[in-house]
Order: C-alpha cells, then sequence, then structure tokens
C-alpha cells in the first residue's frame, strides 16, 4: 500500500523535499467547510473528546478531516500542538495525498481502509517525525465522508493506537447511521447475543413494509452481501419472517430477544430499536444519497465476489470456475452442489458479478428458510386481496424482482414439489403470474440453484420433479468440503484479510497445524467465525496462538485424536496436539505464576479442564 501510495504521490508532481503547505481555507471557506460538515462534525467531536482522553500526555493529536482531506477539527497535547503547527497540521489546510503525498489521512481515503503511515514513509521528508493512524469514516450508503486520524511523535508509536481509531470512527459511523434513520424500524443482530449494544452488533433498517433501506458496516459484513444487492430485499427475505412478526413479537408485555435465521442459513439474535414508520428525512437520504466529489484512485484490490478471487489454488475450485467462465452470459443455467457452509452463494455472486448481468439485480432465496405457505407469495408474488394478511398493493415477489439479473435459489431441494411445478413452468415460458392475478409478466433472467442434497436420490422417492432437475442442470458444478481443499492456508489469509480491516494478523505455526488436522464440518462458516473469535482474542503482536481458540474446537480435536492416540503402540509419543496443548497449559501457568485461574482465563478454557490435562501428565 505505501509503495503504490508514493507512486501516486510522484504522478502528482510532488518533491520530497517541498516545505509543509502553511495556505489554509480563508475565513468565509473555512465557515462553509464547517457547514459542509456539520452532521459529521456534531457527531464526531464527543467521540474525539473520548478517545483524547485515552491518549492525553502521550504527545499525539486527534484529527477529523472532511472526504478530501481537509482539516476540520484537532484535539491535543500542547507540546505536540507547536510541532505539528510546523508541518501545517491545523484547521483548514488539506493533507489528501496529492497536497502532501504519502500520508495517513491521505492514503486512508485513496485506498477506503484504515491506514498506518510510520516515520519516513511519508511522502514528504518534513513529515517523517510522524507516526499517523487513520480511518475512514463511511455514511450510510458506503461513501467516505471522512477521515479520523491520531498523529503523534514517531517516537512515541503505539500499536493499539490504529484499534482505537478504528472503533472510535465505527463509533462515528454508528452515530450518523443512528440519525439518518430515526424513525425506520432499526434491526440490531449478532449470532452471540453477548455482543449486542456492542460495536459487534450489525445494524439493519427498514421501512414500515419491511423493504431493505440501508445497513451498517458490521450488518453487511453479517448479512454477507453488498449494499447495491441489499436494495432487492425484504425483511422477509433476509430474515425468513414477514415483518409483521417483528410487529407482533413487540406486542408482548415483555419481548426478549428474537431469535432469527438469516438468508444463508446462520442464526442470529436480534432486538428491534424502533417500530416507528420510516420518516420522509430518512427516505431524503437514500434518495439523494451521492458519492462525493473527490480525485478517485482506481480500485485496484480484488472484488470478494467474484471468480477470479475465489480461484486459490485448489483444483477441485479451479476446475468448477473454468468451467463457470465458459457458460457465463450463454443462458445455461447453473445448479452448484456441496456441503452446507462451503461458499456456494458466495460462488452465485461470483458469477453475477462477472456476468453481462452485472449491473442487474442478484436476488438470492433460501427455499429451506422460508415457510412451506409463504414461499409461493415470496416466489411469484402476489395481487392486492390475493389471500387474508395480504400486504396493500400487492407484492412483486422474488422472481420479478430479480428481472434483469439473476435469481438465486439455495436449497433447491427444500422446495415443495407443487410450487416446482410452478417454478418450471415459469422457466419454460419466462413468463410469471402473481397470486390472485390472470395477467402473465414476462420476465428475463439467469438461474442459479444450489443443494446440499443429493437430488436423484429425492427424485427416485417422488420428492424431487425429474423435469425440472433436468432444466436445472444445464451444468453442474461440485464445491469442496474445506477439509478437501489443497488451498486452506490462502483460504484462512483471505478470510484474516476481509475479517481484518487492514491490520495484519498471523497464524502460529501450531495453530495452522491444528487446522490442516481438523475436519471442518461446518466449513466456511465454522472457520470464518472461528477466526472472527479469535482476533478478538488476541494479543498486541496479533498472532493467533492455541489459547486464542475456542474451548470447543479444542474438544474436538481431543476427541478426534483420542481414537488415534488409544490404537498406537505404547512406544510411540503422544499425538501432537497434546503436546501443543501441553505446551500451551504450561506457557500459560509460567506466564501467571502458576495461578490455574489466570492461566485458564488466558487460555479459554475451565480450570477443571486444566486441572485434567496436569493430572493426565503426572498420571503418564
Amino acid at each position: 500500500m505505501i509503495e503504490q501510495a508514493h507512486e501516486r504521490s510522484a504522478a502528482y508532481g510532488i518533491p520530497r523535499t517541498a516545505a509543509p503547505d502553511y495556505g489554509p481555507l480563508g475565513k468565509t471557506d473555512l465557515k462553509a467547510l464547517l457547514e459542509q460538515n456539520q452532521v459529521l462534525h456534531q457527531h464526531a467531536v464527543p467521540v474525539m473528546e473520548t478517545l483524547y482522553e485515552q491518549i492525553i500526555n502521550t504527545h499525539n493529536m486527534v484529527i477529523l478531516t472532511d472526504v478530501n482531506g481537509l482539516i476540520i477539527h484537532t484535539l491535543g497535547d500542547a507540546d505536540f500542538l507547536e510541532k505539528a503547527d510546523r508541518v501545517a497540521l491545523s484547521r483548514g489546510v488539506a493533507w489528501s495525498e496529492r497536497s502532501k503525498g504519502t500520508n495517513a489521512i491521505g492514503t486512508a481515503i485513496a485506498e477506503k481502509m484504515p491506514t498506518i503511515v510510520h516515520a519516513d514513509q511519508h511522502y514528504l521528508e518534513a513529515n517523517s517525525f510522524l507516526t499517523c493512524s487513520a480511518a475512514p469514516i463511511f455514511d450510510v450508503m458506503g461513501n467516505v465522508i471522512g477521515v479520523l486520524d491520531v498523529t503523534g511523535d514517531q517516537h512515541n508509536f503505539h500499536k493499539h493506537t490504529m484499534a482505537l481509531v478504528r472503533m472510535s470512527a465505527q463509533m462515528i459511523e454508528n452515530q450518523l447511521f443512528a440519525s439518518s434513520f430515526q424513525d425506520a424500524i432499526k434491526l440490531s443482530f449478532h449470532s452471540r447475543p453477548e455482543f449486542l449494544g456492542t460495536l459487534m452488533e450489525g445494524i439493519a433498517c427498514f421501512d414500515s413494509d419491511g423493504r431493505f433501506l440501508s445497513a451498517s458496516r458490521s450488518g453487511l459484513f453479517q448479512l454477507g452481501l453488498s449494499l447495491s444487492a441489499l436494495q432487492a430485499h425484504t425483511f422477509s427475505s433476509l430474515f425468513g419472517l414477514p415483518v409483521s412478526a417483528l410487529h407482533e413479537h413487540y406486542r408482548t408485555a415483555a419481548p426478549g430477544l428474537l431469535t432469527l435465521c438469516l438468508h444463508n442459513g446462520v442464526r442470529v439474535y436480534a432486538k428491534s430499536q424502533s417500530l416507528k414508520r420510516q420518516s420522509a428525512a430518512a427516505r431524503h437520504v437514500l434518495d439523494n444519497a451521492r458519492e462525493p466529489q473527490i480525485a478517485q484512485v482506481a480500485e485496484t484490490r480484488p472484488k470478494l465476489s467474484s471468480l477470479h478471487y475465489l480461484d486459490t489454488g485448489d483444483e477441485q475450485v479451479a476446475r468448477a470456475i473454468d468451467k463457470l467462465k465458459r457458460v457465463i452470459g450463454r443462458d445455461i443455467s447453473v445448479l452448484v452442489t456441496g456441503e452446507t457452509g462451503t461458499g456456494k452463494e458466495l460462488l452465485a455472486q461470483a458469477v453475477h458479478n462477472d456476468s453481462p448481468r452485472k449491473s442487474g439485480p442478484f436476488v438470492a432465496v433460501n427455499c429451506a428458510s422460508i415457510p412451506e405457505t409463504l414461499i409461493e407469495s415470496e416466489l411469484f408474488g402476489y395481487e392486492d386481496g390475493a389471500f387474508t394478511g395480504a400486504r396493500k398493493k400487492g407484492n412483486v415477489g422474488k422472481i420479478l424482482q430479480a428481472n434483469g439479473g439473476t435469481l438465486f435459489l439455495d436449497e433447491i431441494g427444500d422446495m415443495p414439489l407443487n410450487l416446482q411445478a410452478r417454478l418450471l413452468r415459469v422457466l419454460q415460458e419466462r413468463m410469471v403470474t402473481p397470486l390472485g392475478s390472470s395477467k402473465s409478466i414476462p420476465v428475463n433472467l439467469a438461474l442459479i440453484c444450489a443443494t446440499n442434497r443429493n437430488l436423484r436420490e429425492m427424485i427416485g422417492k417422488g420428492e424431487f420433479r425429474d423435469d425440472l432437475y433436468y432444466r436445472l442442470n444445464g451444468l453442474v458444478v461440485r464445491l469442496p468440503p474445506l477439509r478437501e481443499r489443497s488451498d486452506l492456508g490462502i483460504v484462512i489469509e483471505k478470510v484474516l484479510a476481509t475479517e481484518s480491516e487492514g491490520r495484519q494478523y498471523r497464524i502460529a505455526p501450531a495453530v495452522m497445524q491444528v487446522f490442516h488436522a481438523h475436519g471442518w464440518p461446518g466449513n466456511f462458516r465454522q472457520l470464518t467465525n472461528l477466526l472472527r473469535t479469535a482476533i478478538v482474542m488476541t494479543d498486541a503482536d496479533m498472532e493467533i496462538r492455541l489459547e486464542h481458540l475456542p474451548e470447543d474446537f479444542l474438544e474436538d480435536m481431543e476427541a478426534i485424536s483420542a481414537p488415534a492416540a488409544s490404537s498406537a503402540t505404547t512406544t510411540q509419543p503422544a499425538s501432537s496436539l497434546e503436546v501443543l496443548e501441553m505446551d500451551a497449559i504450561q506457557q500459560a501457568l509460567q506466564r501467571h505464576q502458576g495461578n490455574v485461574s489466570a492461566a485458564a482465563k488466558a487460555l479459554g478454557v475451565s480450570r477443571n479442564t486444566i486441572y485434567r490435562k496436569l493430572a493426565a501428565l503426572k498420571s503418564d
């Protein structure tokens, strides 16, 4: 990243020996700058003050800029502010790459990701005494609107500073998000209930009819879809329940947490912040959101949902991708098979993004998560008054929502038989008739289906129509389970890069050895959740070690290795996993001066587990 930033700086024609530019905005322009960024400034200043309290007396300053790198507000230690003035770190001065070359603020804007620039990594020699940690601030539509930065003397660099900056930037984003959708239905959710109410929770907003409005960055990550892809969704398609069920839940005297199933099968806990009708102001945010007018650098990082990105060296996956590339845009249905959690929807999204239909909608439907009584209306839509409880003005349905784009039917094997006949007719005639209507509507879409079931066996049992099967399997590709893949190391690197938001986490060799030995029954879903938790547990060195792994995961490995150990001869050494476990326990006990409780807490296991392991070691 730094090397690319230096190349951009050189292309701007900035001499590395150039003196700092002290040309701040005039009073009139500065006033206009503050007025244009009033909302950002209003929500950022309290967070900046809290951040400054955590770094006070460390020769640092906290900086807020707009989307162009113009400094809006600063807080800092008096002694360092004098040094900062020497390089024009003051209100109204531009710190874009075009103005100051490589620096954390400008490079964070250019790369749209958290950035650390330390000492002589700065392009201008005059700035080499600085160390800077910056994080971009995004609005509700995913556009960069500003940067939060901590800048200090290079000799006072602390690794934890970037973590504080990122958390503070996310706090600002969440406050901006909440203020933009004050009257919308706000749903907070996470796969672990203890994370509700924290920065880790996802937030999604819907209008009173359940139509998707927007989601926080954490919400987008947990939903696994881009903001543009989510625009075609509703509360029902994402969480498997009509929005009326949410209203009913909060009519009870003491509503607890909701348990919902995401469209990708992940179970989450949720609570709603508001059930009021969306205000006109919130809709105004969506209708008038525009990309900020700044000089953008071409995106060089790979898209997460592209076939090229998914090709990570495994031969089975490479063969599947090669076949898919040959049929893209050829009006050939695709059927993806594989175990749960192998990435079937991610592959379908990649096919869509690489296809001529990429500018159209990508609509995903999990046939297993929608109740059988609702799946027909969800797929085919319905007219006003088609059935009791039907929404006024009707519902367009997922098939018509996908018109011009791609329809992804996940778990197609769970579609009821009577609806299979209707789906077949739609695919053959390219026409869809909503419930309660006599009018057929033309539809033009690409179809991708996925299943973890054996459809041929289901045909033999009369559970799946053979004519629909032969209509769906224009091309059948299989995604191998994680345990069969030869590219586990690369896959882990990519998951870490996605989860870490720019931080360089490492996997200890002992942990990688355990990962290669594990069977991964939950595939990518299990791996992603495990790494996400391990990242939170890591220390300042950002290395994931055995003590950072969940206890149930280690117990699973212990159970797997036990039969092998019992069948081995007594002259054979203990399994490598047992050796690694004991090493981790002994190191933890040593670090905590023999305190079993402290060691257990550090390892994330119970005290009884440590006592049991030590007893087994003594008996040997």
